[in-house]
């Protein structure tokens, strides 16, 4: 059985069963490590057994209660997850250390407490490199509603009110980011329109042009395409032909994927020259914000590949994809399974069944573990083409084996 479930699963019921625990106990020890009998005991018990199973993983209330019912760690107990990265309770907790930045009411805000908003979103960014949008869509939004309220009830000067300004746009961005990744587009949506007012209002262009580009790129998935040129368009031009090169770069990138999913073949290429333009101009220690930290020419040439995948030009993608994945960072799991799938689809469009089945399997095996609904849909996209295939074995197989995702 304990190699059908997730490892941290099986600790789960094992440390339970060597202290003779029934579930009713391990319920109640979880009541009395959170101080708190609630929800009540039945309903907790039904909850453990899912968790001994593997279905859910403990949430960041759940994950120190157990560490602390069994007198361990959450690094010891959940800190080998499936996808071999430390569970969603460690992360945060390591990111964002527990700081209460509520009931200001008046109080006087000064630089000290924008620079501790500034270290917690960028916390969220580096949680965001590791974690699903599942796991951090309800941090993140009460990060976002936090910094909100520190700007409302406290008082400030003019320059500290726009930091914080500046500083609530980011929390929208990463918000509006994860949001998308959990399938709740409306609710990113508005994060992103909070954080485009909050930026305008602060007067920083490259700011209001990340969160526009971060809209189109919503838009261009699961929206109006139309729409996210547009707005791709505009993040362009708020930003300005003076933004750092990479905000640029980011910019003309969402740019070409817009182009891209509106059918303009020769905008997209376009697009892409100028985001690799633009990154060459880039020279290191550059005054730019911290949230394109991750913007380099791996991430351009992946959107590059992704870009030749969705206009059926696998022969310019696959080696791309192949490039890319060979230097890939394994503990970047959700962004692994996305490369996988387009990686996948290319080598079908390439007629090359037996390799696509393979990378589809290993692509849906990192999957099943996240709680994106960004690499859900990838998913259902990668069986959907490989129907096409379903006479080779290997595909049938791998069909077989997923019908619920298809």
């Amino acid at each position: 059985m304990d190699q059908d479930i997730p490892e941290w699963a099986g600790r789960l019921r094992r440390a339970r069963e060597q202290r003779g625990w029934s579930k009713y106990e391990m319920a109640r020890q979880l009541h009395r490590a959170r101080g708190e009998e609630y929800p009540p005991l039945e309903s907790l018990a039904r909850q453990v057994r899912r968790w001994e199973r593997g279905e859910h993983h403990p949430d960041d209330v759940w994950s120190p209660a157990y560490a602390a019912a069994f007198g361990t760690t959450e690094g010891e107990l959940f800190g080998s997850l499936p996808g071999g990265g430390p569970s969603p309770g460690v992360v945060l907790r390591e990111l964002l250390p527990s700081v209460d930045l509520l009931g200001w009411g008046g109080r006087r805000v000064g630089r000290g407490v924008v620079d501790d908003l500034v270290g917690r979103v960028h916390g969220l960014r580096l949680a965001d490199d590791v974690l699903s949008g599942g796991d951090l869509v309800g941090p993140a939004f009460r990060e976002l509603g936090s910094a909100v309220r520190v700007h409302r009830e406290g008082t400030h000067s003019g320059r500290t009110g726009r930091a914080l300004l500046r500083v609530i746009g980011e929390f929208a961005q990463i918000a509006g980011w994860v949001a998308s990744d959990a399938g709740q587009h409306a609710r990113a949506v508005e994060a992103y329109w909070l954080g485009i007012s909050a930026a305008r209002e602060a007067g920083d262009g490259v700011l209001e042009s990340n969160l526009l580009g971060s809209l189109a790129y919503q838009e261009s998935n699961v929206g109006d395409v139309a729409g996210a040129v547009l707005r791709a368009r505009a993040a362009l031009d708020v930003a300005g032909p003076g933004a750092p090169a990479r905000v640029r770069a980011l910019a003309w990138d969402r740019l070409a994927w817009a182009h891209t999913k509106a059918g303009e073949a020769q905008s997209a290429m376009r697009a892409l020259g100028e985001a690799g333009e633009a990154l060459a101009e880039y020279t290191v220690g550059e005054d730019e914000p911290g949230y394109v930290y991750w913007v380099d020419a791996g991430e351009l040439q992946v959107m590059e590949a992704r870009v030749y995948t969705e206009l059926r030009r696998p022969l310019r993608a696959v080696p791309l994809l192949a490039e890319v994945l060979a230097r890939y960072d394994a503990t970047h799991t959700r962004e692994l399974a996305l490369y996988l799938s387009w990686l996948a689809v290319a080598l079908a469009d390439a007629n090359e069944a037996e390799e696509a089945a393979a990378t589809a399997r290993r692509m849906l095996a990192l999957a099943a573990d996240l709680s994106s609904e960004r690499t859900a849909t990838r998913a259902r996209a990668v069986l959907t083409r490989l129907k096409d295939y379903r006479s080779v074995p290997e595909v049938a197989e791998l069909l077989n084996d997923y019908p619920q995702s298809a």
